[in-house]
Parts: structure tokens; C-alpha cells; sequence
């Protein structure tokens, strides 16, 4: 292997030079961008995404942002467009026709063909001044100055700005519609990022025993409770029912350090006050950054202030939240 270059300078080159071409787009951003996303907004139709080549892939990955985030989108290959596909395409629909010359042959037949079903034609392409841009009725200005390809040939940076362009709307959309992360959540339910937008600390506490000490307790039952109910903790609770404090294995072994014999200690003697709770009814993900931050291992879950059970670190690592 002979190179005139160091392999890292060319990486880092192809790096630069797309993320260059990124930010010169983000200056391309203009009134007619707002109205696309306003008339997608408006309209009762779906978002179709076609291309051919590099496109094609672009096209795909701009359909499934589109999807999950609440914008209903479709991909069309852009060669099968003209064998029978154009037929999903309907007069309320928006299709986005991505090309980087936007002069292929297959743009030039395929343009006039998506024009008479009576959607919305918009050009996603780095020439304004080709067939595709002069026959939308939208264009999404992704110019670039060159490819990362030393040739200027492989479509690199021109695909990444595309994908850019098609994140930046997506996302418009997104805000614009107030796409919160719950409705995320629906749209992602499966895998680790599904369950920290749908898990609850309901979902989870029920599973696991409820040591629970009164503050007279001995200290050695508190001992049995704790190690019988294998959760490395007991709450301490008052004659009314109120959470007074918290004992855990850490607590039990600094008190054994500084007091070896347990003759007359209490549950009161060794508790921590003020323990970290959560309600029932938040998001797992949350208890997870509780105990995060506060350097613990299990957290007391309540429901109106009343004590209902505990989850451990281990119950969010077994359910994939970290």
C-alpha cells in the first residue's frame, strides 16, 4: 500500500468536508423551507420519498425519521415508480424527489409522471437550476461544493447533506406538531430507548418483596428483614403509617465498625432520615437517575406519600433501561 497521504489526514479531510457542506447548507434555510413544513402541516395527505441510487437509500432513512416522529411517510424507488408504484401516490400527498443533479433521465421521465397525479412536487437537490428544481413546486437546497471523493465523483457529501436536510425537516415537523416524547414512546416500544419512554416504577416495584421495620424494632430483626427480603434495604415506618427512614447494608455495616455488639440498638439508631423516594406513577429512567445521583442502589417507591414497595438498580438493569 502507497499512499500520498496518511490514511487519518484522509479521514479527517472527509470529515471537514462534509461537515462544512453541512453547515453552508444550514445557511440555505429560507422562507420557502418554513412553507414546506407548514404545508405538510396543513395537508391531509402522506409524505412520499423517492429517489434512485445513493438517493434511494437517503430516501428510506428520511421516510423512517419521518415515521417515528409522527409524520407519516412513504418510500418509493424512484426506477419502480414508473412499473406501477406511482400508484400509491394520491392528489393530497407531498413527494419529495431527491437528486443531487436533479438532470438524470430517470428524474426527467419520472417528474411529469408524479406532476399528473395533482400532489406537490418537491425537489430535494444540490442544483437549483435543474429539471427537478425548475418543475417543483417546493425545493430544498442542498448545494454543495464538492464531493469528499477525491474524484468529485462517489456521492459522499452530497448524500450526506441530503440526509442533513431531510433530518432538519423531519424535525421542524417534529416541533411543529408538538411531538412530545410519550407520543415517542408509542411510536418506539421495543429496546432499550422504547422502555425508558413507557416503563413506569409501577411496572416494576410489584415484583419485589416490602421489608418494613418500625423505629422500637431490634436491630437484629431489622437484620433478618433485611436479608430475607433481598433487597439490601428496609424502610422504617411509623406507627401512622409514615415513612420516618431507611436502613441498608452500607448503614449496617458502618454501625458494626463503630459498635460490634448490637445489644439495645434500634431500627431509630441506625436509620438514615430524609430517604430518596419516588411515586409509582413516574418513568423508570427517572428512579434510574435518582439513585444515579444520589450514589444508591435502591430507591422506596410511595404512591401519595405512602409507602408501596422498592426498586433496585438490578430490576432496571434487567429490564434494559441501562
Amino acid at each position: 500500500m502507497n499512499l500520498a497521504k496518511n490514511i487519518k489526514t484522509i479521514a479527517k479531510n472527509v470529515l471537514i468536508n462534509e461537515s462544512d457542506a453541512i453547515k453552508n447548507i444550514a445557511f440555505l434555510i429560507d422562507d420557502e423551507f418554513e412553507a414546506i413544513v407548514r404545508a405538510i402541516i396543513e395537508s391531509k395527505g402522506r409524505v412520499v420519498i423517492t429517489g434512485i441510487g445513493k438517493s434511494a437509500i437517503i430516501a428510506n432513512k428520511i421516510v423512517a425519521t419521518m415515521n417515528s416522529t409522527g409524520t407519516p411517510a412513504l418510500f418509493m424507488h424512484a426506477a419502480d415508480a414508473i412499473h406501477g408504484d406511482l400508484g400509491m401516490v394520491q392528489p393530497d400527498d407531498f413527494v419529495i424527489c431527491i437528486s443531487k443533479s436533479g438532470n438524470t433521465p430517470e428524474i426527467k421521465v419520472l417528474v411529469p409522471l408524479i406532476k399528473r397525479t395533482g400532489c406537490t412536487l418537491v425537489g430535494l437537490v444540490s442544483n437549483t437550476e435543474s429539471f427537478l428544481a425548475q418543475h417543483s413546486d417546493f425545493t430544498l437546497n442542498a448545494t454543495i461544493g464538492e464531493e469528499a471523493c477525491p474524484h468529485n465523483l462517489a456521492p459522499t457529501t452530497s448524500t450526506t447533506a441530503h440526509l442533513a436536510l431531510g433530518d432538519a425537516l423531519a424535525v421542524a415537523l417534529l416541533e411543529a406538531k408538538g411531538f412530545t416524547s410519550e407520543d415517542f414512546g408509542r411510536y418506539h416500544p421495543g429496546g432499550a430507548l422504547g422502555k425508558q419512554l413507557y416503563l413506569k416504577v409501577d411496572d416494576i416495584y410489584p415484583a419485589n418483596e416490602k421489608p418494613i421495620v418500625r423505629p422500637d424494632t431490634p436491630l437484629k430483626d431489622c437484620i433478618i428483614e433485611i436479608s430475607s427480603k433481598r433487597l439490601g434495604a428496609a424502610v422504617v415506618i411509623s406507627e401512622d403509617e409514615k415513612i420516618v427512614g431507611v436502613i441498608t447494608d452500607g448503614d449496617l455495616r458502618r454501625m458494626l465498625q463503630k459498635n460490634p455488639s448490637l445489644d439495645g440498638l434500634k431500627a431509630s439508631d441506625v436509620m438514615g432520615e430524609n430517604p430518596k423516594t419516588i411515586e409509582a406513577g413516574e418513568y423508570a429512567v427517572k428512579a434510574f437517575n435518582v439513585m444515579q445521583e444520589n450514589n444508591i442502589t435502591q430507591i422506596i417507591v410511595t404512591n401519595e406519600d405512602k409507602f408501596v414497595g422498592f426498586v433496585h438498580l438490578h430490576d432496571l438493569l434487567r429490564e434494559g433501561i441501562i
